[in-house]
């Protein structure tokens, strides 16, 4: 078992009027601010709303020490993905100096709108699969973007190049697999996923050219109107972002659903549009238990153990049906 301590997520950050305003004139001298906001959401990063008095508010997002690298792959996710047609935010300033706070951090425009999430409990039925259609065309438009090859995107373009999506698929399941045994998993479950895997790795060979993938795409990284019908006004929080096989996406996408969310998940397949694999659905339930193995690593990582039990016993289900 590793003996690792927890990842430190969301920089305690102290800042002062002063040094959001240092930052600020670095884009826009004498426009004051106002009022600084820590915004709720961002698991990893501290995230701010900066108020000017003279102009439209921004965003100032900041990365903790462990993950510095991750505002570089974000403004180069960004930079892919502006002229795909939706709306995201606009760079404004990328800071890796340490001179003016002591963390890295990136200044974004901010889009209009709300967090979908906090909409989601006051929409009818036909309204969430609306906004959820929406989104899944979004995603569609996301998908669309092509790389040169597969893996993990860091700071400047893939950090690790695969040839194919399965040769990428097969390392990181083996990673996970490994991680989830150093981590205190059980070594015979890890067995038993790692054969049902093996068996089923030919639906990964349907994937042949790398594509875009947001991979964190839910209801707290989309935003929409505030009031009325919902539509949708933007989507943020790239620095999950991989190349790799669309369907992944999706199944990332849909892993967030329960069984009472039926409208979302036929919103956004409705959205999406019809795949032309006949065994897509297989396929995603392959890349749903890649979901659920990196949930688990990812919770034993950041120290929040209470929660491994229910995803092991969704890891056993997972590997029961592959047997």
């Amino acid at each position: 078992m590793s003996d690792d301590p927890p990842l430190q997520l969301k920089p305690r950050l102290e800042i002062s009027i002063d040094q959001v305003q240092a930052i600020i004139d670095r884009v826009a001298p004498g426009s004051p601010v106002a009022a600084i906001t820590e915004l709720r959401g961002g698991e990893i990063s501290t995230i701010l709303e900066i108020t000017r008095a003279d102009a439209p508010s921004c965003i100032l997002k900041v990365y903790p020490a462990q993950l510095q690298w991750k505002m570089a792959k974000e403004v180069y996710v960004l930079g892919l993905v502006r002229d795909a047609g939706i709306a995201i935010p606009r760079t404004l300033m990328a800071d890796d100096s340490r001179a003016l706070i002591d963390f890295n951090f990136v200044l974004m425009s901010k889009l209009d709108g709300v967090v979908l999430g906090n909409r989601e409990a006051a929409l009818t039925d036909q309204e969430l699969f609306s906004i959820y259609a929406a989104m899944g065309a979004a995603l569609r438009h996301i998908n669309g973007i092509t790389l040169d090859s597969f893996g993990y995107i860091g700071p400047h373009g893939v950090w690790t190049s695969h040839p194919t999506n399965r040769a990428y698929m097969s390392a990181q399941f083996e990673r996970k697999l490994t991680e989830f045994c150093t981590r205190g998993g059980d070594e015979a479950l890890a067995a038993r996923l790692r054969a049902g895997i093996l068996a089923r790795s030919v639906l990964l060979d349907a994937a042949d050219t790398p594509r875009l993938c947001h991979y964190d795409f839910h209801a707290g990284n989309v935003l929409v109107t505030p009031e009325g019908q919902p539509r949708l006004t933007g989507i943020v929080d790239f620095e999950n972002a991989t190349a790799g096989d669309p369907l992944m996406d999706v199944a990332k996408a849909l892993y967030y659903f329960t069984p009472k969310d039926a409208p979302k998940r036929d919103g956004l397949l409705a959205g999406y549009g019809a795949s032309d694999r006949s065994d897509w659905e297989a396929t995603i339930a392959l890349y749903r238990l890649a979901s659920t193995l990196e949930l688990w690593c990812w919770f034993a990582q950041i120290g929040k153990m209470d929660a491994l039990p229910k995803i092991t016993e969704e890891l056993e289900r997972a590997a029961n049906t592959l047997a």
